[in-house]
């Protein structure tokens, strides 16, 4: 039985379409016709609250799923990481694309250089043999800008970002420095970023480079754990459309899928959604799986992390074990103390 055009459902943003139509070509080489759907979320909607004070669980999903329940459209195409472990009812996972970068990366203000500063160079600690230290200059450096009226005394680093996530990662490493919220699309926000008098922002690198507007001199976060799923594109369509999941089960990626859902298992393990301060990177090698993962206190005082290998054929018991390490840290503590601050 031939079928007919496939209807492809996306957001509007550049990132969205062009996710979108990686999907549409993949359908194309299997010799399936499909066409592009365009769908406004919630989150494309307000773009001034942030992220954790909306409950952002689902907020670029929840309008693509109305759309695939009531056969406006037949798969739905999301970034991943902003897909809620549990599915809407009656909607299920038909397929993951091979994964892009799964880093963080910085992106300084374009003009900091033009201004009337100094520099202060960021330094870690490496432990060396014995009680001996070494210091290691990290590949990054801010310019303090100088108070117009106090001579001598200099501003904040500002950093900006809407994710609890980075945000916790960012104050834990960096606790000196102030948060801004940014909200918006990547167009959007590096177009903020660029009229603001904040030092950096911290982007996805995967939606900037699939859009080819990653700026020279950004900087990776090799430090920072992403959130799960992050980099990977999840393709959804109904429970009961068998032909359309068969479809877009042959441009399905399995090793990005099982990457992506031990991250998730985590996710879920302790908290259930995607606006919590818990990362994770899983990575397939030829017959193991390393994972590490962290959840950290909203304000980054506190971070626990968890790290594991396992064959793969126990790649089932890879999310379960790294949690389980981070509450015997006492995890439940932060998990708890993000619930009554969430309330």
């Amino acid at each position: 039985m031939i079928m007919g055009k496939i209807r492809i459902g996306t957001r509007e943003s550049q990132l969205a379409i062009w996710q979108a139509t990686a999907v549409k070509n993949l359908l194309a080489k299997n010799g399936h016709e499909s066409e592009l759907v365009f769908i406004k979320s919630e989150g494309d909607i307000d773009l001034v609250t942030p992220l954790y004070d909306i409950g952002v669980q689902g907020i670029f999903t929840r309008s693509l799923d109305a759309a695939l329940l009531s056969n406006k459209i037949d798969i739905a195409v999301h970034s991943m990481k902003d897909v809620p472990v549990q599915l809407a009812k009656g909607v299920r996972q038909a397929a993951v694309l091979k994964r892009g970068s799964h880093k963080d990366i910085l992106i300084l203000h374009p003009d900091l250089s033009k201004r009337n500063t100094r520099h202060r160079r960021y330094y870690v600690t490496t432990p060396t043999s014995g009680s001996r230290k070494i210091m290691k200059e990290e590949r990054w450096s801010v310019p303090l800008i100088e108070h117009p009226d106090q001579p001598g005394k200099y501003e904040d680093v500002v950093i900006a970002t809407s994710s609890i996530r980075r945000i916790a990662q960012w104050l834990n490493r960096y606790p000196d420095h102030k948060i801004e919220n940014l909200r918006g699309n990547v167009n959007t926000r590096l177009k903020k970023l660029k009229e603001s008098n904040w030092h950096g922002a911290i982007f996805a690198a995967a939606g900037l480079e699939r859009i080819g507007l990653r700026p020279e001199g950004a900087i990776d976060l090799d430090w920072m754990l992403p959130a799960p799923a992050q980099g990977a594109i999840m393709v959804v369509c109904r429970d009961d459309d068998d032909k359309t999941f068969e479809s877009c089960q042959l441009f399905n990626h399995e090793k990005t899928a099982l990457c992506t859902k031990i991250e998730r298992d985590f996710l879920s393990a302790l908290m259930g959604g995607c606006s919590t301060p818990v990362s994770a990177l899983a990575n397939v090698g030829y017959s193991y799986v390393d994972f590490s993962g962290n959840i950290a206190s909203p304000d980054g005082k506190e971070l626990l992390s968890a790290g594991v290998r396992f064959p793969l054929a126990d790649a089932s018991k890879v999310a379960l074990t790294a949690v389980e390490g981070i509450l015997s840290q006492g995890g439940q503590a932060i998990l708890d103390k993000f619930k009554n601050a969430t309330k």
